[in-house]
């Protein structure tokens, strides 16, 4: 028997579009923001008339839509006008102001770069944007090593709007006075999907990238039941695509139940991000994590990671620290004792 034997015919898949179950892809319509969705929109709208915008933090908990509907505004923007430069960049990447500016001439079309400093490229982004009116989005913000950028274009911009989204509400407390009272954003909260939203977007992310009917009802009640336990989408679709992919490395033409477990069993591997992702500092916070046995106190953590080099202060250790928690490659517990409140680090996913 060959090594591929037991997998569907030449040119069966019980996918139609696989990438309906991954989280950056975009739905035409997006469920149970509708609201939000619009104040969004009524912050970008006065750009549509050439006039000043209004700067906008969005937050709300990890997994429940908050980038998805602003790349869906954005997306109405593009199609709606043309006379407005939209760009959208996440500070994971972007993370100081040299990186930033550099990404919006990159997106603007601007190649010229190379010996430029952050001033002279600031000069040639608003040179181009002060042309028309501007959109910008800030995902993560809070990952974000420096704030100087936001300074800067909320000064040289004429007509703008500012969208900063974040997990923590708690960033804006913790933002430099002098660039909060330039930006002065709006707050737009999302609040957790409910159990009965949840199992619809499920629903309707399995409709568009299965095969009608490969899903028994069973097996797709236990993803539904464990992403609304876990409150983040997504898991739910991590949950759908692996236990599709299961389905079919043995040749099921059905998604079962027991699939679904199976995937349930390799939840601790389902990360946010891509290991590729992380910057220099995180993998290397990562990797010193990953040696461990078992949790470790915040602080243990910190006095291992100086001692084998680290350089960054404790505040922006625990930072890196949190960013991880987010991209769900560790988990931080949170423990009070007599002793006070405790931080625990371990490398395995305990969410699930």
């Amino acid at each position: 028997m060959g090594l591929f034997d037991d997998v569907l015919g030449s040119g069966e898949s019980l996918f139609k579009n696989e990438d309906a179950l991954e989280y950056e892809f975009l739905p035409k319509i997006l469920p149970f923001r509708e609201r939000e969705q619009r104040e969004l929109a009524g912050c970008i709208a006065p750009l549509l008339q050439g006039r000043n915008g209004r700067n906008v933090l969005v937050h709300g908990a990890p997994g429940i839509g908050k980038t998805a509907a602003a790349r869906a505004v954005l997306r109405e923007v593009e199609e709606k006008s043309e006379d407005v430069s939209v760009v959208y960049l996440n500070c994971w990447h972007a993370n100081t102001t040299y990186k930033v500016y550099l990404e919006i001439c990159d997106q603007l079309g601007y190649k010229f770069t190379q010996n430029k400093n952050s001033t002279d490229l600031l000069k040639v982004l608003t040179s181009m944007m002060n042309k028309r009116t501007a959109v910008l989005v800030f995902d993560e913000i809070d990952k974000a090593e420096e704030f100087d950028f936001l300074y800067g274009l909320v000064e040289e911009l004429f007509k703008k709007s500012l969208i900063l989204i974040t997990n923590y509400k708690s960033w804006l407390l913790e933002l430099d006075e002098r660039v909060k009272s330039r930006v002065m954003p709006e707050l737009i909260e999302f609040r957790q999907y409910d159990a009965k939203e949840t199992r619809e977007i499920l629903k309707q992310r399995l409709d568009a990238a299965f095969v009608p009917g490969v899903w028994e009802p069973a097996a797709f009640d236990l993803v539904a039941e464990r992403a609304a336990t876990s409150r983040d989408i997504r898991a739910g679709l991590f949950l759908l695509k692996q236990a599709g992919q299961r389905a079919e490395s043995v040749a099921s033409k059905k998604v079962t139940a027991e699939h679904v477990r199976s995937a349930v069993a390799a939840i601790g591997e389902f990360t946010v991000k891509s290991k590729d992702d992380l910057g220099e500092e995180e993998q290397f916070i990562f990797d010193l994590i990953k040696k461990q046995d078992g949790a470790m106190k915040m602080g243990d953590v910190y006095n291992e990671y100086k001692r084998q080099g680290g350089k960054a202060s404790y505040k922006t250790f625990q930072r890196k620290i949190a960013a991880l928690d987010e991209g769900r490659f560790i988990s931080l517990e949170r423990k009070t004792g007599d002793g006070g409140n405790t931080t625990l680090v371990n490398r395995k996913i305990t969410d699930y």
